[in-house]
């Protein structure tokens, strides 16, 4: 459904999609008819795509790389299917490095080893317990610490933010950051953090959050974040974030899971 969705947007042709009589449509937050943004503009896809489904919850997702007018773009997809039918459609697009902060598209050609390990039955851990690890690293930021909040990264875990590597091994970002539980973090007080899905089989939380005041380098507003954890053998091992620049007071624009 993801990729018959994608296609879709290059072709500028939602009638090719089976949407509920109730599908709602939303581009950074707001509500839009569907056939509307980026489906006006899309032009191609191009090679970086990171899917997760959560089968439970009848969710599929996805970050990519797409072009828009010849020009590549960052893209974020989530998609509610029910009976086979798409009944919520949430999107977020970024464009520019003044829209993103960071924005390093040469970097993401293809999706992440990494991330796109699937762990044996021995080493998946329980739905409850992926979404409790993932929710340790909002509380990190919250009080400025992982090492506080005793986040569990394997040694070699690593984030990349809308293709910057931020943190872990090889990171030159800045002094520290080769090790993402000790780096040197920002006190985000004010974040809020939603579980959006959890894929149980590659072991993928997908959290949707609002960094709030201070994730701006001194800007007055908030950085509102797409980002995925591969969570396995009790430990995240990489995270991987798409991000846009928003004002303060900006909602998600859907109810997700606490």
């Amino acid at each position: 459904m993801l990729t018959r969705y994608l296609n879709a947007v290059v072709a500028h042709d939602p009638k090719t999609l089976p949407f509920a009589s109730n599908a709602r449509f939303t581009e950074d937050t707001l509500e839009k008819k569907i056939g509307d943004g980026l489906w006006k503009t899309a032009s191609g896809l191009g090679t970086f795509r990171q899917d997760m489904i959560d089968v439970r919850a009848g969710v599929a997702g996805t970050h990519v790389v797409m072009q828009e007018n010849g020009m590549p773009i960052l893209y974020q997809v989530r998609l509610r299917v029910i009976a086979g039918k798409i009944s919520e459609i949430d999107t977020t697009v970024v464009r520019t490095r003044e829209e993103g902060m960071i924005f390093r598209l040469e970097a993401l050609k293809t999706a992440s080893t990494a991330m796109n390990v699937t762990p044996d039955h021995s080493q998946r851990d329980t739905r409850d317990e992926m979404q409790r690890l993932a929710l340790l690293y909002p509380a990190g930021l919250k009080v400025g610490s992982f090492v506080k909040v005793d986040a569990q990264f394997a040694s070699d875990a690593y984030r990349l933010e809308n293709g910057q590597l931020m943190a872990g091994p090889g990171c030159t970002f800045m002094p520290g950051c080769t090790n993402i539980k000790e780096q040197r973090l920002p006190t985000l007080s004010g974040i809020v953090a939603r579980v959006a899905a959890i894929d149980e089989e590659q072991g993928i939380v997908w959290l949707r959050m609002s960094f709030g005041p201070g994730s701006l380098m001194g800007k007055e507003g908030t950085l509102m974040v797409w980002e995925m954890f591969k969570i396995y053998g009790g430990q995240i091992h990489a995270v991987e974030a798409f991000m846009k620049t928003a004002p303060l007071g900006t909602g998600f624009g859907w109810e997700y899971q606490q």
